[in-house]
């Protein structure tokens, strides 16, 4: 190949994709053990509820906003909403995905037409910059946002914006920017065990948690 950039797409797509796989799921099992070593101190007292049922229950009421929430906070729910959403729908259903998906472990689904990953990829990106200005614009958000927040809001938006620019050849090489896109999402892989972004796999146990310790006390959660 004449491209010069042909070789940092190939290391990109083997070893740099290798390196961040192993790093992703080496640091979700190091923090899951982590979470599950630490445990908790055994609670004599008699149950006055269910703690398992209130814990199961917890993790599904907790993807609901509290009543008056939405309209405290419209822009952080709906746009929270829509971005994991949309980067869900344009990660899973995106053919070169799934494809990679079927490489690596054997499992495939439908792919969803370019219109709907487009459109979701945009919405997701526009999603994120909604949720980054209220971080700028409201005191309180901006006080508590450190530089991990912004890291994830940058490695999060990355891959939608360039994945967008490679497959419609907007501008740039396409060589290049297709190596571009696919290592901004391996510095997302990378980042993924060891930022606030670990909480795609966490969340589930912290409201389990949260839930039964409710539950055996008798009250909702």
């Amino acid at each position: 190949m004449n491209n010069p950039y042909f070789d940092l797409l190939m290391w990109a797509r083997g070893p740099g994709f290798d390196i961040a796989l192993t790093i992703l799921i080496g640091g979700i099992l190091l923090r899951v053990v982590e979470i599950v070593v630490l445990g908790r101190k055994k609670d004599l007292a008699k149950p006055k509820g269910s703690p398992v049922s209130q814990g199961i229950k917890t993790i599904f009421t907790r993807s609901v906003p509290r009543k008056g929430m939405m309209k405290d906070a419209p822009v952080t729910y709906i746009g929270g909403y829509v971005f994991h959403i949309g980067f869900f729908i344009a990660f899973f259903f995106l053919g070169a995905h799934i494809a990679l998906v079927d490489d690596l472990i054997g499992l495939n689904w439908p792919a969803a037409n370019k219109a709907l990953i487009e459109t979701a990829a945009a919405a997701s990106v526009i999603a994120l910059l909604a949720l980054a200005w209220t971080r700028v614009k409201d005191p309180v958000r901006r006080a508590l946002t450190r530089f991990d927040d912004w890291l994830v809001l940058v490695l999060s938006g990355l891959p939608l914006v360039t994945g967008y620019v490679a497959v419609n050849q907007i501008f740039g090489d396409p060589t290049l920017m297709m190596a571009v896109h696919i290592l901004s999402a391996e510095l997302l892989m990378i980042a993924f065990p060891f930022t606030k972004l670990m909480h795609a796999v966490t969340f589930a146990m912290a409201r389990y948690y949260n839930g039964s310790i409710q539950g055996r006390k008798g009250a909702e959660s």
